[in-house]
């Protein structure tokens, strides 16, 4: 009877008591998945050249964990996809005209430096592609600012040019713009699809909108971040972003170009380097919308994306300390012990 009693005994764990299908490996494949639409339109545009660097990119990440995790004798995580993933991120963020072997530095600086040696998956503070990127950018300016124009047919520019829009638009200002793609119902169509120089991954809006309805719908992402940070950064774009008076501005041309859509939806949210907290996410995803639009409109730099993240994953753990959750009953518990 003893016996029967204990075996059917609840034992109540600590919390989280959280129930999910979902795995690490099945989440990494998934995120990887979604972003086909996008490498697939960049591939479109580029040529073969895209696909080899976003490849190679691909291909160092996998062998730089896989080699550093058998050299330290730790157990292999390449099959978890987020390998794959990070070189996947680092090679749409790069120009399609760079040498070989940029992509290769890129992936060893981001899974190894940035990733492994502060003890793998979901130990990192900054986001490993990102990293990758900035270190690229900041030891490769030439090769790295180098852009070269779209190759697809069916779509004519009235003009040819190698900038990329929010180049134009920070050294020429808006009439060059419009002298470039003509009208406003052209420069959003061209910004819309893709067509315009740019970075492999993040010229075409259409295809990373469909990958980010897809994370959307699958819970694999909330909005808290995507809409904070496109908020805010539109609004700054409308209010300050025309030139001699305020709410002049198109944010427009400010949402979709640039790694706007990119960063917002697929590299904002990493797990590991935003906040866990709801409000939190809110709060960073607004400070990556300011910060980014700062840069663009008063730096020395086109494009701020790739920075404002990067400032904000040091302040994620702080965000989160912040916002963190009551305990239930905590309230209650403490007015007791003064009485």
């Amino acid at each position: 009877m003893a016996e029967a009693k204990k075996e059917h005994q609840l034992i109540v764990s600590v919390s989280p008591h959280i129930k999910s299908e979902e795995t690490t490996s099945r989440i990494m494949w998934s995120v990887t998945a979604s972003l086909l639409p996008a490498t697939i339109m960049g591939a479109y545009f580029f040529g073969p050249r895209a696909i080899f660097t976003v490849a190679i990119s691909i291909i160092t990440a996998v062998l730089s964990e896989y080699i550093f995790q058998k050299v330290i004798n730790k157990k292999t995580t390449v099959s978890d996809g987020s390998a794959v993933l990070t070189g996947l991120l680092l090679g749409m963020n790069l120009p399609p005209s760079v040498p070989f072997y940029i992509p290769i530095i890129g992936s060893f600086v981001a899974i190894v430096i940035t990733k492994q040696l502060f003890g793998g998956l979901g130990f990192n503070v900054f986001n490993p592609a990102l990293i990758g990127r900035a270190f690229l950018l900041i030891s490769f300016p030439k090769l790295m600012t180098i852009w070269r124009e779209p190759t697809a047919a069916f779509v004519q520019l009235d003009a040819k040019t190698t900038a990329t829009p929010l180049g134009i638009l920070k050294e020429e200002g808006v009439a060059k713009l419009m002298e470039v793609f003509g009208d406003k119902i052209n420069l959003y169509t061209q910004l819309f699809v893709g067509h315009r120089a740019g970075s492999i991954g993040e010229t075409s809006a259409i295809a990373l909108l469909i990958g980010a309805v897809f994370l959307l719908y699958r819970g694999y992402i909330s909005w808290h971040i995507p809409v904070s940070f496109l908020s805010t950064a539109a609004i700054i774009a409308w209010i300050f972003g025309g030139k001699g008076a305020l709410f002049a501005g198109d944010p427009v041309v400010h949402l979709l170009s640039g790694g706007m859509l990119l960063g917002a939806f697929f590299m904002a949210t990493d797990y590991v380097t935003c906040p866990s907290v709801k409000k939190g996410q809110i709060l960073f995803g607004i400070g990556c919308g300011f910060l980014t639009m700062l840069i663009r409109l008063k730096g020395g730099y086109p494009e701020g994306v790739m920075f404002a993240i990067l400032i904000m994953n040091c302040f994620s753990p702080l965000i989160d300390r912040g916002f963190k959750t009551k305990v239930f009953g905590a309230i209650k518990q403490t007015k007791e012990i003064k009485k």
